[in-house]
C-alpha cells in the first residue's frame, strides 16, 4: 500500500511522526510505502514541541519538501493508495477544501480525492471558525474523512504516548490498518 503522509504546520506534527513509526515498524515496514511530505512551517513547529522530524524522514521510502512539484506524487498517475494530513493546518485545509494546488501538499491530496482514493485529514485547531467548518464540510463532501485528534477516556490513557497513539490509531482506523495502538471500545489490550 502507498500512502502519503503530510505533516503540516499546525501543533501536533508529533502525531505526524508517530504514524510514520508506526508504518515503518520492523513488522509493517514492507507492507507500507511512506511518501513522506514535511511542510517549512510544520519543521518550525517541531522545534516548539521538541521532536526531531528527520528520522520520520529517515524511516520514509521517499521524503519530500513541500516545494517539491517534480515528485512523482505530484501527477495523479502516480497511483498512490491513500493520504493523511496528519496534523493538517487551518491553511492546507482551506487550500485542499478550495483547489489551490500550489504545493506539493495540496497537489497531492488534488491527486487524491479526484481519483477516489482515501483522504484522511487531521485538522488541529479550537475553538473552530466557521470558515473552517465549511472547509471540512467541503472535503467530506468529496469524500475526504475528517479526524481531528480529540481526546477520549474509555481506554483509560495513563501517558500522553497513550494518547498520541490514540489519535494515530483512529486514523490508521480509517485507513483500515491494523493496530493495537489504543483499547478499541470492548475489547481488553
Amino acid at each position: 500500500m502507498k500512502i502519503v503522509v503530510a505533516i503540516c504546520g499546525a501543533s501536533g506534527v508529533v502525531l505526524g511522526k508517530r504514524l510514520v513509526e508506526f508504518l515503518k515498524t520492523k513488522e509493517n515496514r514492507d507492507k507500507y510505502e511512506v511518501h513522506l511530505i514535511i511542510s517549512e512551517a510544520a519543521k518550525e513547529i517541531a522545534g516548539f514541541e521538541e521532536t526531531d522530524l528527520s528520522a520520520a524522514r529517515k524511516l520514509a521510502d521517499y521524503s519530500y519538501d513541500e516545494d517539491d512539484m517534480s515528485a512523482g506524487i505530484a501527477s495523479s498517475s502516480y497511483g498512490v493508495d491513500a493520504m493523511t494530513v496528519l496534523p493538517c493546518s487551518m491553511k492546507t485545509l482551506s487550500a485542499i477544501a478550495n483547489g489551490l494546488c500550489d504545493n506539493l501538499i495540496n497537489r497531492a491530496a488534488e491527486n487524491v480525492m479526484k481519483t477516489g482514493r482515501l483522504l484522511v485529514v487531521s485538522p488541529r485547531d479550537t475553538p473552530l471558525s466557521l470558515a473552517a467548518l465549511e472547509n471540512m464540510a467541503k472535503l467530506k463532501g468529496d469524500g475526504a474523512l475528517i479526524v481531528p485528534p480529540v481526546m477520549a477516556y474509555y481506554y483509560k490513557p495513563r501517558t500522553i504516548d497513550d494518547v498520541n497513539d490514540f489519535f494515530v490509531g483512529k486514523v490508521l482506523d480509517c485507513l483500515r490498518i491494523e493496530h493495537d495502538l489504543y483499547n478499541k471500545w470492548g475489547k481488553e489490550k
